[in-house]
């Protein structure tokens, strides 16, 4: 009973964080509308309460969203529209199984990153974080996913420091890409920056916190993105990496 009420209490605060301010939702709309266009087909990974999706949709795009956590996934299942492909799965460098560490009160930074929570749980904005909970999850991975939906425009991956084990396997560079990456976690970033750059000739921009506009007026090559995250600081806020196939 207990698991079942800090879960709910999760899934309501996730729901405030993502969906309390209406303005955010219509900066990403924008934002994605100038990366997506009518029947582009764009991949959620890590789709947690949608928000991306709905945004990722709101431009015209298919969109897959793969949500393993079960409060996640059964909420997306009931509000996604139709249109929107939910999988509900991991994703990984193999397909298998696998144990995902949970905070139950604080789900959007579960992970299957073993040692995340040895990682950050003393780093600014874990101190409160718990990972009390496990949830064994079926693991796909992107070459399957294109396998199964085609090839996308956008892969999007936000799985708290697993980027890197998600793009180990995909084995073709797509258009876009965008990870998430954790101050507190500055080698995960690193390690998905250098996926990325053995995909293809890539070109890089970031995107800080949920602003929905880039960070940077130009796109930049990987070196200069080393260095902005070299001097990023443990107080620093999380954001997203974007690299794009020029041309």
């Amino acid at each position: 009973m207990r698991a079942a009420i800090h879960s709910t209490l999760g899934l309501a605060r996730s729901l405030a964080i993502y969906y309390g301010r209406p303005s955010r939702q219509r900066g990403l709309e924008r934002f994605y509308g100038g990366l997506l266009g009518p029947g582009d087909l764009a991949f959620d990974i890590g789709a947690h309460v949608g928000n991306r999706s709905r945004a990722m949709r709101s431009a015209g795009a298919r969109v897959v969203a793969v949500e393993p956590q079960a409060p996640f996934a059964g909420f997306l299942r009931r509000t996604l529209p139709r249109d929107v492909t939910l999988v509900t799965a991991a994703v990984g460098p193999v397909e298998t199984t696998a144990a995902m560490s949970v905070s139950p009160r604080h789900p959007t930074v579960s992970s299957l990153r073993g040692d995340f929570a040895a990682s950050v749980g003393d780093r600014p904005g874990f101190e409160h974080v718990r990972w009390d909970a496990a949830q064994q999850v079926e693991v796909t991975t992107l070459d399957a996913l294109i396998a199964a939906h085609g090839a996308p425009k956008l892969v999007k991956v936000d799985v708290e420091g697993f980027e890197a084990e998600v793009l180990a396997g995909l084995s073709r560079a797509v258009p876009l890409i965008a990870v998430e990456y954790l101050p507190a976690l500055p080698d995960a970033a690193r390690a998905a920056l250098a996926r990325i750059t053995a995909l293809g000739p890539y070109e890089f921009n970031l995107v800080t916190g949920e602003a929905g506009a880039f960070a940077w007026p130009d796109w930049r090559d990987d070196a200069a993105v080393r260095g902005w995250l070299d001097g990023l600081g443990a107080d620093d806020g999380p954001g997203d990496i974007y690299a794009r196939l020029p041309g």
